[in-house]
Parts: structure tokens; sequence; C-alpha cells
């Protein structure tokens, strides 16, 4: 039987006495000991490990080309820049999206024109609304897979197509989700893709990027750019390869070092099995959560099957309740939340950007709400989120201040 309030169920026990992270990572063995082959070769920087990485996730994203870089947002800046965008271009993002998706475009010269997402059952990006804030400097379109779900991308495919517009993924959260209808992976459908393995992401290694490509001009552009443009590395010339190098362009230091790539080469294989763990949680979590009054899901059953269910993402009837919300939560039960995200449009750095209305994000911005998840959650730790998010939205829905709340307890 579910707590009924004014009593304490295993999970919130769990919860008060060790808190629920909103993520947690772990390291085995194997992990330590693929790092400290990497110290003990005495070998740092981008080498061998970094091209054996690239490989394998060129072949686990069925992709010509795997690029690894030292961030997710050096990966889009990249992916830009290969686009041709320049002063005057514009580059429509969704307005639901972390900041560095339009950061990238200021980066080369460009100016990024926020777009409308679909509206609470979908944070990916709106075609329609694409469709209405095309200019004739629009030059390319950015795909978010928000949360590992994907984005029309085969609607945005045609429609960019027709128009002859660049199309760039930002798949930072979805290294192994696919499209409705399709085995192809997310990251391989536009002119390049952008990841991230950022440590709370699906697949992780503190810090680093990749850009995906199936074209080789954009792949032999990032490989020179990430390395100031330089006609030979550091392990070429180790190898006697080259004896020196030209500069051939305007480069940055992007370069990813080893012991991240021999780490997410020695994560990767594991991700499938990792992602299946997320699926199963987020099922419970829909399941359990769907009897709750007040709380809705973006995104359907079927989506998360294909999805890499980076985050649990649910929405908040009432905006009003959403912060008291998360307070009474974090506390009160010791489990974390956040927001993802908030729209880009109410940030003070892009402060009268916002063109025409933005209702669904703005209404996204102020509902959405992330809960915890990661592989290795325990049923209890699960249950006591589910728990603290039942008896929070009693309290404030009941007019309850925190501490009257508490008192009840």
């Amino acid at each position: 039987m579910p707590a009924t309030r004014g009593s304490l169920s295993s999970g919130d026990n769990v919860a008060r006495a060790m808190g629920v992270p909103l993520f947690d990572i772990r390291f085995d063995e194997g992990d330590r000991e693929a790092v400290d082959r990497v110290l003990r070769s005495g070998w740092l920087t981008m080498g061998p490990r970094t091209e054996e990485f690239e490989e394998q996730f060129a072949a686990h994203l069925g992709v010509r080309h795997a690029v690894a870089v030292s961030s997710g947002t050096a990966a889009l800046h990249l992916a830009f820049l290969a686009a041709g965008i320049g002063p005057g271009d514009e580059v429509i993002v969704p307005a639901i999206t972390f900041v560095a998706t339009a950061n990238a475009v200021r980066y080369c010269g460009g100016s990024p024109v926020l777009a409308d997402v679909g509206g609470q059952h979908d944070f990916g990006i709106e075609v329609a609304d694409v469709e209405r804030r095309i200019s004739s400097r629009t030059k390319a379109v950015c795909a978010v897979h928000y949360g590992g779900y994907a984005a029309p991308i085969e609607e945005l495919v045609e429609f960019c197509g027709e128009r002859g517009i660049v199309l760039v993924e930002d798949a930072a959260h979805s290294p192994s989700a696919t499209a409705p209808g399709s085995s192809r992976k997310l990251g391989g459908w536009g002119l390049a893709g952008a990841f991230s393995f950022f440590s709370n992401k699906v697949l992780s290694c503190g810090e680093g990027g990749l850009l995906a490509t199936n074209d080789d001009s954009v792949a032999a552009f990032a490989r020179s750019c990430r390395s100031h443009a330089m006609t030979s590395g550091t392990w070429d010339r180790h190898r006697g390869h080259a004896q020196t190098y030209d500069v051939v362009g305007l480069g940055f230091n992007y370069r990813i070092d080893e012991i991240r790539s021999a780490l997410l080469s020695r994560r990767l294989p594991g991700i499938e099995a990792d992602i299946e763990k997320r699926r199963r949680l987020v099922g419970i979590y829909r399941e359990e959560l769907s009897r709750i009054s007040g709380v809705g899901f973006p995104y359907s059953d079927t989506d998360v099957s294909r999805s890499s269910c980076y985050i649990m993402p649910i929405t908040v009837n009432e905006p009003s309740v959403r912060d008291r919300l998360r307070s009474v939560m974090r506390d009160r039960f010791g489990v974390q939340t956040s927001v993802l995200y908030p729209s880009i449009a109410n940030f003070s750095a892009y402060s009268g950007t916002q063109v025409g209305s933005l209702a669904h994000s703005d209404l996204a911005a102020r509902t959405q709400l992330t809960l915890p998840l990661f592989p290795h959650m325990s049923g209890a730790q699960q249950q006591a989120v589910i728990d603290a998010l039942r008896h929070g939205l009693e309290a404030t829905r009941g007019g309850e201040g925190e501490n009257s709340f508490l008192q009840s307890n």
C-alpha cells in the first residue's frame, strides 16, 4: 500500500538516512586498470587510445568518422564551423536546451534563433515553428535530442534538404538512441552530430566530447581544427610519421587526453546494458507516478524503448508548486532534483533575442522537473523518490509551509 500522509514508508527512511542524488557514477576495477595502463605507458596526450575509442564509437554509431574532442561544446563549435556558420548567418535552435547549443553558434559569429518545442508531451524542436522562423539568413538548424529522446529527425532531414539548410544534431544525451521506426542511431542523421561525455552523461569520463559524421571533409576539418590546425600531431611525430608541421588555418586546443579516451573505450561496451537498466527504471517511474494527480510525462512509453533515458523528466500541472516541491523533496526527504533546462530566452546573456512566442518552451521551463536516475539505482532509492514526490505535492497543494509538513510527519 502507498504510504499515507502522516506516515513514512521504507523509501522515505532510505531517503532521509542516505539521501538520493540526482545522479551517481560507479567505476569498477576494469575502469581503474584502463586508466592505470595509460599512466604506466607514459603517454598522456591524444594518441593510440584516442584512435581506438574513435574507431569503436564510429562502429557503435554506424558512421564513417568519429572525432574525439575535449567537450560536447567543442564538438558543437566544430560542427557549426564545418557547416560554414559565420557572421551574418542564423542557426535555429530550440529554446529548451543547454546554453552551449546556442553559445556555439555565437562562437562562429552567427546568431542563434530560438524556436519553440513541441509542448508538454515533447521537448524536441517543433518543425512548424522552425518553418515560421526561417529567413534569408538561415544557414542551419540544430536538432537537440532532449533527454535521449529523438527530435523529429526524419522530418527535419526532409525539411532542411528541401531548403538547402544544414542540419546539425546536438546528441549530447543520446549515444545509443534511435529514431521512431528506424534502427539508425541519433547523431548520424545530419551533417554532424555532437556528443558529450560529461560526468553525468550516459557514457561519461568527466570531461570530453565527440563529433560524428559521414562526411569525409567535415571529419578532416574537425581533426585539424581540434589541434591548432597543425598538419601533424605529437603522436604522429613520436611515431616518426612527420618531423615538423605546418599550421594551415585557425585551430583550437580541443584535444582529448588518453586517460579519458581509455576510460571511454573501456565503458563503451557496457552502454547498452546500462541503458536497458535506465529504461526499466523509467518504466517503473512512469507506472508509479501515473497514479499521482498533477504529474505528467513528456514522451510516450514507446519512446522510452528507443531512448537512451539520460534523465527522468516529469511535468507538474501547476507551475507555482514546482520550486516549493523541489525544496520539500530536498530539505525534508534528501532527494535531489533539477530543472533541465530553463528557457535560453530567460538568460541575461540572451535578453532581447526572443522573437515571437515561445509559449511551449516557457511552460516547459516553469513545469519541468528531473528526478534521480542512474543505472545502479536501488528499488529503495527509487521508492524514496516516489514517496517524496507524493508527500511533497500533498504539502505544496494544501498550502502548507514546509515546517508544518515536517511537524505532521
